[in-house]
């Protein structure tokens, strides 16, 4: 539930126009989510880097900044990512007055490109959890079935395994302990 609610106040709080172009960097616990809310209200999606994404809703599928500049950029991009360097990267594709939204956690360091940041007018938004309100909303979306969480399951019997994994960054998308 952290990883829908943060997605969600993440997009909510990019506050897009309708029809915007919104590509998301990392496909992970929260990138899988952002992919399917953003299709969920409208968006044209476009993944960064994981051909995955096509299963989830993404229009488009591309390798880097460069590629989604060619396709014709982004209004927002969406950092789901556990690394910044290739949020870093993609910002070659973010189309003037966009919005670069953070909301994976990463420990590397972020320099953000300061002449492309002014001259293109872009906004930088740290997201996480912002207003029962858009709880609300997130919870009204999966419950219409147009988000599915992609979790891996574990008996209680395999926490170990499933600590594991998931310390490792192995687990496909989140690992869930069941009883």
């Amino acid at each position: 539930m952290c990883a829908g609610y943060t997605t969600w106040a993440g997009i909510r709080r990019a506050d897009a126009r309708p029809g915007a172009r919104v590509a998301v960097v990392g496909l992970g616990g929260i990138g899988h989510f952002a992919i399917q809310f953003a299709k969920a209200v409208g968006y044209h999606v476009i993944a960064v880097k994981h051909e995955l994404a096509r299963e989830l809703g993404a229009d488009d599928v591309v390798t880097d900044g460069a590629a989604l500049k060619e396709i014709g950029g982004a209004d927002v991009l969406l950092h789901t990512s556990s690394s910044h360097a290739t949020a870093i990267d993609a910002m070659t594709g973010l189309r003037p007055w966009g919005k670069l939204v953070l909301m994976g956690l990463a420990e590397d360091e972020m320099i953000l490109p300061a002449l492309p940041l002014t001259t293109n007018s872009y906004q930088v938004i740290g997201s996480a959890h912002n207003g029962m309100e858009y709880l609300a909303e997130a919870l009204d979306i999966v419950a219409r079935g147009q988000v599915k969480p992609m979790v891996e399951l574990f008996p209680l019997e395999r926490v170990n395994d499933a600590y594991r994994k998931a310390a490792a960054g192995e687990a496909r998308f989140k690992a869930v302990v069941t009883l």
